[in-house]
């Protein structure tokens, strides 16, 4: 008797339908949405709002924890208190920054806002002055020249005198050429006049001890002019931008040291190194160009 056949079974397996992706883009217009109100929130805020209020709003996404340390100041009072550590004070003319402080242009006057910025600007020159004095005092190879570097705040800015000495003169007799010690002080001065944006003027002068007769032609007003520029050189020399320097002038015996010294004296024979403030500078621009 034959076999019986197993009978084959074939199971299909039904798979279900994907789902519909009708509802995928509905989320990424939302987010979008989202994001569109969100934007044109923050423009109409920005044009809304002064610039006090402003400055607020960058200072608390800055650093949020300062400012609510700060508790109920209003954002005039933070912003107007804000200290910077980098390069946020009053942009001067020719696009470089001043370091330190804003100046709160909310509810001043521009008279209020110059005298602010004049305060600051000064702060720096004497912060300067100190740093000045500071490595003159403690750099060795410095410290014995310090008696010939006077500093001092006038007008103009920080006024930096390089003097001569009976015993160590800065330059060669009746000449331009530099001395060693006085190639040390300005080389070692430099980088730190560079440290602000500042502009720099620099006056030689002379005592009043006529220049030898057997150079026609050239007298102290050549002298003082060729060791301005000759102590220019050694400041570029040193690490100071040469685009800083506004002015070499030479000025002879005209203006001595002081109305009590004698016109002969050493100390008149001096290089003035004035790391001038923005008023001076712009005095000189405007009265050299004519406007």
């Amino acid at each position: 008797m034959a076999q019986q056949q197993q009978p084959i079974v074939i199971k299909k397996i039904k798979k279900g339908g994907h789902a519909h992706h009708g509802g995928a883009w509905k989320l990424a217009y939302a987010d979008f949405v989202t994001a569109m109100m969100a934007f044109f929130l923050l423009m109409w805020l920005l044009g809304s709002t002064d610039e006090s209020a402003r400055k607020g709003i960058a200072a608390f996404f800055t650093d949020p924890y300062k400012i609510s340390m700060e508790g109920g100041k209003s954002v005039a009072e933070r912003t107007s208190m804000i200290e910077g550590g980098g390069e946020d004070r009053v942009s001067s003319d020719d696009g470089q920054v001043l370091k330190g402080e804003t100046v709160d242009e909310g509810k001043s006057s521009p008279e209020e806002i110059e005298k602010q910025a004049e305060e600051i600007e000064k702060a720096k020159l004497e912060s300067l002055k100190e740093d000045i004095q500071q490595k003159l005092n403690e750099s060795p190879e410095l410290n014995e020249f310090k008696e010939q570097v006077k500093l001092e705040i006038t007008s103009e800015g920080l006024r930096i005198l390089i003097v001569d000495d009976k015993s160590r003169p800065m330059y060669k007799l009746a000449s331009a050429q530099t001395e060693p010690h006085i190639r040390i002080i300005l080389r070692a001065l430099a980088p730190t006049i560079n440290e602000l944006p500042n502009r720099v003027s620099l006056n030689g002068h002379t005592d009043a001890l006529p220049f030898p007769l057997n150079q026609k032609g050239y007298t102290n007003w050549e002298l003082s002019s060729d060791r301005a520029n000759a102590a220019r050189y050694e400041l570029i020399e040193g690490g100071l931008a040469e685009n800083k320097i506004l002015r070499v002038i030479g000025l002879a015996s005209s203006i001595p040291y002081n109305k009590e010294t004698d016109p002969l004296n050493p100390i008149n024979r001096r290089i003035s190194i004035i790391v001038m403030n923005k008023k001076t500078e712009e005095q000189i621009l405007e009265s050299s160009s004519g406007n």
